[in-house]
């Protein structure tokens, strides 16, 4: 339902002293983008889309050559991008790499003016004491992890969980807007990894369940096709099931229907599971199926790392 004021926009019934909306995003900011992998990769390159002026780096000569075909400006020092920006944006493997980078490449490089956005996905405590330490040297900064995967990024469609200040979040918006369909606040610092993992905890779980029910319907005789359309529409519909169907041929079409390849690897999701147990085991935290999901996925991934999380169903 149209609101008030978007009805006045189109000039039907405007009052005689039209509301005027400021606007306060900037324009053609200029950012360092470090990090060009499957996911920095489209990001980058959505960014430069929008308007931005974007300094990319990355370790590999292929990802930086692929980032200049997009428009970015490719530097070969980390420490150089982050010169004169406005933001900095980072998605790296892991948190021993983020750490770094932030120490010895963006903090004193990057003006103190610019917002730090880190969008990696690592453990909850090495986020926080990055921020801590960003922000005892002047920079607001903010953990944003990402959902969506490849497919997202490229498209610009990926959600992010952002943690940080109030301040820091509002500032990072108006950058994650231009790669993401939804930017969400989830609270202070460590906020963002902590909705990725509990996240895509679930998500393993869910993914699991659903494999075993369409292979037990399957064995007991009922049409996959059938199960997913009476599934899809009753109790048992959720996204693994939806909008992501595990098995070939049935549902939508999935990284199933490319021998699944593509989407999100299985070795990616471990790393999360693995993160999870983790942050589950530092608070005590009773995590029973996300702890079998996790040995699931470590089976899993020792011969199918590289295929798609969904192809766990291979193993029933």
């Amino acid at each position: 339902m149209p609101s008030s004021r978007s009805a006045r926009a189109s000039g039907r019934g405007a009052e005689p002293f039209p509301f005027k909306q400021e606007n306060t995003r900037r324009e053609n900011m200029k950012i360092a983008f470090i990090g060009l992998g499957n996911m920095g990769g489209g990001m980058a390159a959505n960014l430069v889309k929008a308007g931005h002026e974007v300094n990319a780096f990355d370790l590999a000569d292929e990802a930086l050559h692929s980032a200049a075909e997009h428009g970015c400006t490719t530097f070969d020092d980390a420490g150089a991008a982050c010169q004169g920006v406005d933001a900095v944006v980072t998605m790296l493997p892991n948190g021993a790499i983020v750490k770094s980078v932030y120490k010895e490449s963006v903090i004193g490089h990057a003006p103190a003016g610019a917002v730090l956005i880190d969008c990696s996905t690592i453990d909850v405590a090495t986020a926080k004491e990055v921020i801590s330490n960003a922000e005892s040297a002047g920079y607001d900064m903010v953990d944003a992890p990402v959902s969506g995967g490849i497919a997202a990024a490229n498209g610009g469609t990926l959600t992010f969980m952002v943690g940080g200040t109030d301040k820091a979040f509002n500032r990072a918006e108006e950058v994650l807007q231009a790669m993401g369909k939804a930017v969400i606040h989830a609270g202070d610092a460590g906020a963002g990894q902590t909705a990725k993992i509990c996240n895509n905890m679930l998500l393993a779980i869910s993914m699991i369940g659903t494999a075993e029910a369409m292979k037990m319907a399957e064995k007991l005789g009922l049409d996959p096709q059938k199960f997913y359309e009476i599934s899809s529409q009753s109790s048992g519909y959720c996204w693994s099931l939806n909008a992501y169907t595990p098995m070939p041929g049935v549902g939508v079409e999935s990284p199933a229907d490319n021998e699944y390849k593509g989407g999100f690897a299985t070795a990616l999701m471990l790393k999360d599971l693995r993160l999870a147990m983790d942050a589950a085991k530092d608070v005590d935290a009773k995590t029973v199926l996300g702890a079998k999901a996790a040995e699931i996925y470590e089976a899993l991934a020792e011969e199918h790392g590289g295929l798609d999380f969904s192809s766990v169903i291979k193993t029933l």
